[in-house]
C-alpha cells in the first residue's frame, strides 16, 4: 500500500487542505470578534454555511455518482480557491455579507470533496488495506488540525488576519495540484457514468435493505453525542477547576489518543472481529460519556478524554471500511453525501442540546443523559444482531 502513490497523495492532500481549513476557522473567529458582537449572531452566521453544505448534499451525491471521482475533487478545490477570494472582500470592506458568501462557497466545496474522497479511498487500495488507509487518513485530519490551530494562533499574535486567508489561498492551489497527480482507473465508472443513477431517494431503500449499513450509521450517534458536546464540555470543566491549563490538557490527551488508536487500529482488527470491536467500542465510548459524572476531579476528566480518544480513533476508521465494502460503489456518492449530511444535522442537534442542558442540569446530568442512551443503544442494537443473527463484518 505504501509504495502506491495515489496513497500519499490523498493523504499530503488530507494534511495540507487541514492546514488551510483551520487557518480559515481561527481567521473566522478573530474577524466575527472584530465585527460581530452578539454570539448568537455569530452562530447564525456559522449555520448559513452548514444549511448551503446540506441544501447541496443530495445533487453532489448524484452529480459523484455520475462522474469521474478525480474530477469533482479538482473542481470541489477550484470552489474553495475561490470561497478565499469572498474572504479578501470581506476584510477589505469589513463586510460580514462577503463572509457569509465565503462560507456558503465553502461549504458546497466540502459537500462534494468529502463524499468523492471517500468513494476513491476503495478504489486505490486492495480490501485489506482500507482499515490502514481509513486510520492514516483520520491522522492526517487530526495532525493537519493540530498543527493549523497552533500555527494560526501563534500568527495571529504577529501578523495581520489577512495572512491567515493568505496561506489557506496558496494551501487550496497546492491542493488543486496535488490533487492533479491522482492516477485513477475510472473507465467502469464512465461506463456506468451513462446509465444514469438515480436520485437520493434510493439510498434510503438501499439502506433497509443493508441492515449492518443501518445499524452502524445509528451507533455513529454514540460518539457524535461526545464530539458535538466537546468544547462545551471542555469550557465547563476548564471552569468546574478554575484552570485555562486543564483544557489544553484535555485537547491534548484526546488527540493523541486518538492518533494512538488510529496507528494501533489494524493490529487490533487481526485480533478481533469487526463486529465485537465495533460494540465493544461503542460500549467504552458510553462509559467514558458517564465517567464526566466524575469530571470535578482531574484525573477521571483526563481518563475519559484520553480512552475517548482512543476509541474514536479505531471507531470511525471502521465504520468507514464498513460502509466502503457494504454499500454498493454506484451508491458510493449519494451514500456518503447522506451520511456527512446526518452528521451535520445530529452535530448542530446535540450542540444545541448541550447549552440548554449544562444550563438545566449541569455537566454531570449531561453525562449521565449521554451515557444511558449511548449504552441504550448499544445493548439494544447488539441484543438485535444476536436475535436476528446479523453478522457484522467488513467484507
Amino acid at each position: 500500500m505504501w509504495h502506491n502513490r495515489n496513497v500519499w497523495i490523498i493523504l499530503l492532500g488530507e494534511f495540507v487542505v487541514g492546514l488551510g481549513l483551520w487557518a480559515g476557522i481561527i481567521g473566522n473567529l478573530a474577524f466575527m470578534q472584530e465585527v460581530v458582537p452578539s454570539d448568537f449572531h455569530k452562530s447564525l452566521i456559522i449555520s448559513c454555511g452548514i444549511l448551503a453544505g446540506l441544501i447541496v448534499g443530495p445533487l453532489a451525491g448524484r452529480i459523484i455518482d455520475n462522474s469521474q471521482k478525480k474530477t469533482v475533487i479538482q473542481w470541489a478545490s477550484v470552489g474553495r480557491i475561490i470561497s478565499v477570494l469572498f474572504m479578501f472582500m470581506a476584510l477589505f470592506t469589513n463586510s460580514v455579507v462577503w463572509m457569509i458568501l465565503f462560507l456558503i462557497t465553502l461549504q458546497i466545496a466540502a459537500a462534494f470533496y468529502m463524499p468523492a474522497l471517500q468513494s476513491i479511498i476503495p478504489m486505490i487500495v486492495k480490501d485489506k488495506d482500507l482499515i490502514t488507509l481509513n486510520a492514516w487518513q483520520m491522522n492526517a485530519r487530526t495532525i493537519s488540525r493540530i498543527i493549523g490551530t497552533a500555527a494560526a494562533g501563534f500568527m495571529l499574535s504577529f501578523f495581520e488576519l489577512k495572512w491567515l486567508y493568505i496561506i489557506s489561498f496558496i494551501v487550496y492551489i497546492l491542493m488543486f495540484v496535488i490533487t492533479s497527480f491522482l492516477q485513477l482507473d475510472e473507465m467502469d465508472n464512465h461506463s456506468l457514468a451513462t446509465k444514469e443513477k438515480g436520485g437520493f431517494k434510493e439510498v434510503l431503500p438501499m439502506v433497509k435493505e443493508h441492515p449492518i449499513v443501518l445499524m452502524t450509521l445509528v451507533l455513529m450517534l454514540i460518539p457524535t453525542l461526545f464530539l458535538g458536546s466537546f468544547n462545551l464540555v471542555i469550557m465547563k470543566i476548564s471552569e468546574i477547576h478554575h484552570s485555562t491549563t486543564i483544557s489544553g490538557l484535555l485537547y491534548t490527551v484526546e488527540g493523541i489518543g486518538f492518533m494512538l488508536g488510529a496507528a494501533g487500529l489494524k493490529l487490533i482488527t487481526e485480533r478481533v472481529k469487526i463486529g465485537t470491536l465495533l460494540f465493544t467500542l461503542a460500549f467504552i465510548i458510553g462509559s467514558m460519556e458517564l465517567m464526566l459524572l466524575l469530571s470535578d476531579i482531574k484525573f477521571f476528566a483526563l481518563v475519559a478524554f484520553g480512552v475517548f480518544g482512543f476509541s474514536v480513533g479505531c471507531f470511525f476508521p471502521t465504520t468507514m471500511v464498513i460502509f466502503q465494502k457494504q454499500v454498493p460503489k454506484d451508491f458510493h456518492g449519494r451514500f456518503f453525501s447522506f451520511r456527512n449530511m446526518i452528521d451535520s444535522v445530529i452535530f448542530q442537534v446535540v450542540l444545541l442540546s448541550t447549552g440548554m442542558m449544562l444550563d438545566l442540569v449541569g455537566l454531570s446530568g449531561l453525562g449521565l443523559v449521554f451515557g444511558i442512551i449511548s449504552l441504550s443503544l448499544t445493548i439494544t442494537f447488539l441484543l438485535y444482531s444476536k436475535k436476528k443473527n446479523v453478522v457484522m463484518q467488513a467484507h
